[in-house]
């Protein structure tokens, strides 16, 4: 997204835990590489001062830290604390940093990258289906509660993408979502497409959408085909 950005004419400020990638795109793209803890509150803080500072504003930010914890009821603590860390409170300490500038100058957007997982669910691991579904749910507070102060917010929801997360997942996440994988580059072509239109729900797989209008009408037929799939998984 930060190479896509910059091709549309954007200023970008990079944050991530590891110092040397962020500063090799940071590198590429001409933007500014902050290394440091996106879900923490001091490197919210940073990201936010390193912008304000060298541009005077921020129009967009995309809150795209997100890591995937596997399991169910018994994963362990940490599992759960870490998934609502990076995946939830990431996002929530963002908007606090930033609302107060966006509603004083009557304009922002925040881009929060969920995942399809957070509009239907993620086999084999409940941190990662529950934090994501909050991440959806706290864009869509966001974006009901300021839109008409000139702050709108979105929802990026994409199946499988090739990054390391996705091989993280291991054989379930190749099971589940190797066929229809994409590459970032794809996913960064929808998002500019997408960003700051009226449709809330980012879905660079498209045929999320008809899985969560199914999830939703009909969640019964929808669980026995999850459950055939959580057959074929185990």
């Amino acid at each position: 997204m930060a190479r896509k950005f910059t091709a549309l004419g954007a200023r970008t400020v990079l944050g991530d835990l590891d110092s040397d990638a962020v500063g090799e795109v940071a590198d590429a793209v001409g933007g500014i590489a902050v290394p440091g803890d996106a879900a923490s509150e001091r490197g919210v803080a940073e990201l936010v001062d390193a912008a304000m500072g060298e541009h005077g504003r921020i129009d967009v930010f995309c809150a795209n830290a997100g890591i995937g914890r596997n399991g169910g009821p018994e994963a362990d603590e940490d599992a759960w604390a870490a998934s609502w860390e990076v995946n939830v409170m990431s996002h929530v300490r963002a908007a606090r940093a930033v609302l107060p500038h966006w509603l004083e100058r009557g304009e922002g957007h925040f881009l929060g990258t969920a995942s399809a997982a957070g509009l239907l669910t993620m086999l084999g691991s409940a941190p990662y289906s529950v934090t994501k579904h909050a991440a959806v749910a706290f864009a869509e507070y966001l974006n009901i509660t300021y839109a008409d102060k000139g702050v709108t917010a979105q929802a990026l929801c994409p199946q499988g993408v090739r990054t390391q997360l996705l091989e993280a997942s291991g054989e379930t996440g190749r099971i589940l979502m190797g066929d229809t994988a994409i590459e970032a580059e794809d996913v960064a072509e929808v998002v500019a497409e997408k960003l700051g239109g009226e449709e809330f729900l980012i879905l660079p797989h498209p045929e999320v959408a008809d899985y969560y209008a199914l999830r939703a009408g009909q969640p019964e037929r929808w669980q026995a085909g999850m459950r055939k799939l959580q057959r074929k998984v185990e």
